[in-house]
């Protein structure tokens, strides 16, 4: 079975993680398929990318050629069964959800081929609790990406109990052929590696900020500057989406019954009110009035 050869892949949900995901993959000589249920959100796609390559030929990281074969190999699509009818490899990147993924899963159970592995880009939910509601949770695994995917050069490839060898070695010689370091975990949580280590470092700049220590702003600069990281942990929140936060502190809340793991209510506040960071133009910083530089 690890000769399996992966000539085409769907990727699912078309926002700021999957339509990047879906490049990378087009990028790596791949077919690919990127659905959306929202012809909005791929008409939004395709112009972000074509932004973007078009950027990456003007800084002679791709040649004009390469950048047209890609999109060639790009298709758009609100059609679920066109998308991953005929897949090898899918890759879920819908809402931080529990209940929305399991539903997307029992769907492309039914509609990709059954030798197709069936991969969540999520690093809050574990795979088993979507390979559940699918009849091969040998086939199930979790390939988690980094925001922004198309410059993050790590994925995260998590097996359960479940998963068999041949799916995270499939898996891994994808990470190859898309030209990213992909490192195996063999045992699922919530979270994974990367984002546990990321969670407390947020988890305590939260507590700073409610407990009156210091400013978002003071914090952010503190970490630059004395920890040397590229950006602040509420710079991150803004680029990552407040929304996303939120919804992967509900989803670990959710798990563990935990207050420490509730999300706080000032984050609560600015998702009401939309202000969800980069993406909407304010968040913890206004980046209309360009309170932030883009890292």
């Amino acid at each position: 079975m690890n000769d399996l050869r992966i000539h085409k892949i769907a990727v699912i949900g078309a926002g700021q993680m999957g339509h990047q995901i879906a490049m990378l993959c087009a990028l790596g000589g791949i077919h690919t398929a990127l659905f959306d249920i929202d012809e909005e959100a791929l008409i939004k796609a395709r112009k972000a990318l074509e932004i973007l390559m078009g950027q990456w030929v003007l800084k002679q990281k791709i040649t004009e050629p390469e950048k047209v074969e890609a999109f060639n190999r790009l298709q758009f699509t609100s059609d679920l069964e066109k998308a991953a009818g005929d897949a090898d490899y899918v890759i879920e990147a819908v809402t931080e959800k529990l209940e929305v993924k399991r539903e997307i899963f029992k769907q492309l159970d039914h509609i990709a081929p059954k030798h197709a592995i069936l991969a969540s880009n999520s690093s809050t939910i574990v795979n088993s609790l979507l390979a559940e509601v699918t009849g091969r949770p040998e086939k199930v695994c979790n390939m988690h990406f980094f925001f922004p995917p198309l410059v993050m050069d790590c994925v995260e490839v998590v097996m359960s109990e479940k998963t068999s060898e041949d799916t995270a070695q499939i898996s891994l010689e994808l990470c190859k052929r898309i030209n990213r370091t992909g490192v195996l975990l063999r045992k699922e949580i919530s979270g994974f590696v990367a984002n546990r280590i990321l969670g407390a470092l947020q988890k305590e700049a939260i507590h700073l900020y409610e407990e009156g220590i210091a400013d978002f702003k003071e914090i952010d600069l503190i970490v630059k500057k004395a920890l040397r990281h590229p950006i602040g942990p509420f710079e991150l929140m803004d680029l990552s989406g407040i929304d996303v936060v939120y919804y992967v502190m509900q989803q670990q809340y959710s798990e563990t019954g935990d207050p420490a793991d509730k999300p706080p209510a000032f984050i609560e506040e600015k998702v009401k009110a939309r202000e969800l960071g980069r993406k909407t133009g304010k968040g913890f910083y206004d980046y209309k009035k360009d309170e932030v530089k883009a890292p």
